[in-house]
Formats: C-alpha cells, structure tokens, sequence
C-alpha cells in the first residue's frame, strides 16, 4: 500500500524560531503650529518651554508668527526655543502634524496635506457635517483632545480647562462686585464684622469644585446643588469638609438663589443644558446679584441667559448682571496655554518614542479613545450617530 503523499516537505514541518514583532525605530515629528483665528480664541497649543522639549530631541516645530502673541508668548522666545517661525499660513499647515487649541475651518482643512495628524478640540455641538466630510476626503488622521483619556480613565484636557474655569468664576465674580465695575460693592473675604458673601454653585462636577474651592479660600458662604448625590459626596471629600450641599429641590434652590450674592451655573446637557432657573426666580434674585452662566456654550441654565463676549462680557436684567461668556479659559491665555501644553507635549515626545502615531494608537487606549478619524475613515460612534455618518470601529482598523 502507498504511503499519503504530505502536501509539506520535511524542512517545512520543522520546529523553526518564533518571529517577534519588531517595533518601529523612534520617528521625528514636524510639527506645525497655525495662528488661531477664531472668535475669541487667545490660547496656543505650545508653549516656548514645550517647544524647547521637542526640538532638543530633534523635532521641528514650525509656527506661524504671531501665534503665541494673544497668550504673551512672542516670536523671539519662540525661535531662541528652536522653533522656525514662518509668515506663510499655508506653510505650517503643510506640516505632517497640525496643533490646534479650535478645530480647523473648512478653509484650512483645505491646506492640510492628504494623510496629516491634526491634533484640535472637535466640539461637535457647534461642528457642521461638512467639516467631517472634508477631514474624510484628504484621509485626514484627526485627535480630538477632548476625548483622550489618562490611565485614570479620566479626561485630562477636559478636567484642566474645567478646573480654570471654575477658579476663574470667583475671580470674575469678585472683579464684577467691585463698585468700579457696576457691582454692589460687596468683597469676597470673611472681614470681621460683615457678612460674608453668599455663593450658590449649581452643579458639583470639575467646575463646581474648583469654584467652590476658590470661594471658600476667600471666606464666603458656599452652597452647592446637584441633581447628583454622588458627586456632591465626591465634592465634599474632594474638598476635605463638610459644607451645605443639596440636590435639586425647587423650594431649597430658590430660597437660596433669593439672598445670594453670585449665582454660579455648571450644568451639562445631552444636547443642552437644562434650563433649572427660571425667569421668576431670577425676578425674586437680589438686585445687583451676579449670574455666570458657566453653561452659557450648551444654552445656559438660567433662563435669562444670552451669549455675551470677553470685550462685553456682561449685561443687565432684572436688575442683576449676567456674565455669559462661553470660553472663559481663553480669558486667561497664558495659563490655560501652558495647561493644554502639559497635556500635548508628552503626548507628542510618546508618539515620537513609539515610532510614529500607529504604534502609540496600538499600545495607547487613552490616546485611541481621542481618535475619531483614521486615514479619513471616522472611527467615533458619538459622531456618526449626531452628525448620521458611516463610521468604522477602530479596533478594525488598528491591531
């Protein structure tokens, strides 16, 4: 009888070594830097500092001149920091990686070169359909820094501008009292002998913390309200004590709303924030009080509210002052430069160590939690469900 022919020679059925996968060499960046440009945008992605990092481990940053201008950042101290500074716009958009605070107009996506990095906020409630499907057409890799994740599980970029939101209320809050502004005269600080200034704080997330934080560092009374038991027990343990808290109960609210001084709202919606001050209750509000309207970029939360700028930041009805300026890190540029800067640069050195942004969106699922296009395929389900998009998981397209 025959012996069956094996369709493998003996060499083939040989035991041979294991191939391990090699990693990629360590990869330079080039880097591009463009101006921003819009509404009310002062802040840059880098800060000289940031850019000293990168170029001394023989990256190339190039920014448009001017960029760091609005944030008290100038040309010089950019370019002794290593950077090449350029006139032309559509220079630094020619870059391989593009760092942006907004995302890109449909105009300057336009200059992107097909299968670039752009590394921006996408703040999908103001996005159009039209800016994704041209990201889509020129094969655009995009991270969106407000969805990256931290090996918390938190959102690092989210948290950071949060926290300088919520000091910044107080702050604005103190500047507005004041008489030369306006205000009723009233100061922040537990003076011997006068009332201390009462504070009420809608909404216990990171802006509600900071802003409680920062109101309780100069000596007011402070009262926060949430729909939330949890995060109020999370703002009472991040704070280290124990101060008036309540969920949102319409008689409790308005009671406190009624003798308050400044009226802090920082509530989120799905679509919207929900409106949880109603015309009448700011009617009954005492006159010369304070609103701000934290949540002023998803609609506001108090009924009376209506967008306002930093050049006019306030407005008056009802006899109380609304402040209802969206954007408010942008207030204070060089600090909320240098905050997003923390978070970009070692990102970037990452990226670089892992020989490119594959490897670091293979190893890396914070950082894969950000993408949300990949080679102009959109990979994020949030999007595509809004905006009624196709759209690939990209742990099919990355493994």
């Amino acid at each position: 009888m025959d012996k069956p022919i094996s369709p493998f020679t003996r060499e083939q059925l040989l035991p041979k070594e294991e191939t391990l996968e090699i990693t990629k060499d360590k990869s330079s960046l080039f880097i591009g830097i463009p101006k921003e440009n819009s509404f009310q945008e002062k802040r840059v992605c880098l800060t000289p500092d940031a850019v000293s990092a990168l170029t001394n481990n023989g990256h190339r940053v190039l920014i448009e001149s001017g960029a760091g201008d609005n944030a008290s950042f100038n040309d010089h101290e950019y370019s002794e920091s290593g950077a090449e500074i350029v006139e032309d716009r559509a220079k630094v958009f020619g870059c391989s990686i593009i760092l942006k605070v907004e995302p890109p107009t449909l105009e300057e996506i336009e200059l992107l070169n097909s299968n670039a990095l752009l590394i921006s906020a996408v703040q999908i409630k103001i996005q159009q359909k039209d800016y994704f499907k041209k990201l889509s057409e020129k094969r655009i890799t995009a991270l969106g820094f407000e969805f990256i994740k931290d090996q918390d599980g938190a959102f690092p970029a989210v948290r950071q501008l949060s926290e300088i939101t919520g000091s910044a209320c107080i702050l604005i809050a103190s500047e507005i009292m004041s008489i030369t502004n306006e205000g009723n005269g009233l100061m922040f600080g537990n003076i011997s002998g006068v009332p201390p200034t009462e504070v009420v704080i809608i909404g216990a997330g990171t802006v509600g913390e900071f802003a409680t934080r920062s109101a309780i560092g100069l000596g007011a009374n402070v009262r926060v309200f949430d729909s939330s038991i949890t995060k109020l027990r999370n703002l009472q343990s991040n704070l280290g004590r124990s101060i008036y808290t309540s969920t949102m109960q319409p008689k409790n609210l308005q009671k406190a709303l009624m003798r308050c001084d400044v009226a802090i709202g920082a509530v989120k919606g799905n679509n919207r924030a929900p409106i949880v001050v109603d015309e009448t209750v700011v009617e009954q509000m005492k006159s010369g009080a304070i609103i701000i309207d934290v949540s002023i970029d998803m609609g506001g939360c108090f009924e009376t509210s209506e967008v306002t700028s930093h050049k006019n930041p306030t407005f008056v009805k009802h006899d109380i002052i609304h402040y209802c300026v969206p954007n408010i890190p942008a207030r204070y540029a060089r600090t909320s430069s240098v905050s997003i800067s923390n978070i970009f640069t070692p990102y970037l050195l990452k990226i670089a160590e892992d020989g490119g942004v594959e490897n670091s969106l293979r190893f890396d699922k914070g950082l894969k939690n950000g993408l949300y296009f990949y080679h102009g395929v959109l990979t994020n389900k949030y999007i595509a469900d809004w905006f009624d998009l196709d759209y690939t998981d990209a742990n099919l397209l990355i493994f």
